[in-house]
């Protein structure tokens, strides 16, 4: 596709050396209201030399910036405010287009409520907000994700873990919506996670997830020990999903998740296949470091 064109250039690093060693990391933002908690993809650049990406903040308290749009090219990262119109989220940590709906999104919290969204230039609407079903006990939600598959739609989230006492869990069920626009949930599936890489007491087996246009589940984890660091990330092939015609939802987890980098001094939260491409955008908060983000050939 010739909008990702401009992000290829950027892939001349291998994802297992040192993230950053070839300048490819772009900082988006200065310090802890600036990192990129989330990420979907929004489209191509009106000239097509590039891509447009929704972005969450992490943000608590009232007035502070909820999305942002990033602007990604060969030589340039542009980041741009979105309004929010509505109730205020508090600590909004994943955003996902809706597929076969152009400008409608949904934003995740931490604490499991879902934002409907509808985008237009630069102002975000709220159409609906609710929490999510099946929400257990100590849960931190970090990623969300949809998959379209014979007419039918799918969700994946994930409780981020908690170290070696605590994997991640990844929830599936089936999504339709409501004609008022809320989402409504099929029977819900849980799998637990461990990450292969990073490991230790401070370990989010699941910082985020996305979906390829094959089925594959790649996920990102990393270890925070605070505001100031050090961090630590990968990224892995996890398993694969399925979604049949009469709208089952299958996931199946790898016994040893494949590695296919590792990124030392960042902590990533945000992995988005673009479509039709090997291509992702990745996305760190960094906390008081700011955020950064980079194109990668992962999916």
């Amino acid at each position: 596709m010739a909008l990702l064109t401009a992000a290829t250039a950027l892939l001349t690093m291998p994802g297992t050396a040192p993230a950053g060693a070839d300048g490819a990391w772009r900082k988006t933002g200065g310090d802890a209201h600036g990192g990129v908690s989330g990420l979907a993809y929004e489209g191509p650049t009106g000239d097509g030399t590039g891509v447009n990406a929704l972005v969450v903040h992490d943000n608590k308290r009232s007035g502070q910036q909820r999305l942002s749009r990033i602007t990604h090219r060969t030589d340039s990262d542009v980041v741009s405010p979105v309004t929010w119109d509505g109730p205020e989220p508090v600590d909004l940590e994943a955003i996902e287009g809706i597929p076969g709906k152009p400008g409608e999104y949904l934003a995740l919290t931490a604490r499991g409520i879902l934002y409907r969204l509808e985008v237009t230039g630069s102002e975000a609407t709220v159409v609906d907000h609710s929490p999510l079903p099946s929400i257990g006990a100590g849960d931190d939600f970090e990623r969300f994700a949809l998959v379209a598959r014979n007419g039918k739609l799918a969700a994946l989230w994930a409780d981020r873990g908690a170290g070696d006492g605590r994997p991640a869990t990844l929830y599936a069920a089936p999504l339709t919506f409501a004609s008022w626009g809320q989402p409504q949930f099929g029977a819900v599936t849980r799998k637990a996670y461990r990450a292969a890489s990073p490991a230790g007491d401070g370990t989010r087996h699941i910082s985020d997830i996305t979906v390829t246009d094959s089925g594959r589940v790649l996920v990102s984890s990393a270890t925070d020990a605070g505001d100031d660091g050090p961090f630590a990330s990968a990224v892995s092939d996890a398993g694969s999903v399925s979604v049949s015609a009469a709208g089952r939802v299958r996931v199946v987890l790898a016994a040893v998740p494949a590695v296919l980098g590792t990124f030392p001094q960042f902590k990533i939260e945000a992995v988005e296949c673009l479509p039709a491409s090997t291509e992702a955008l990745v996305g760190t908060d960094d906390e008081n470091l700011g955020g950064h983000v980079r194109a990668m050939p992962l999916c």
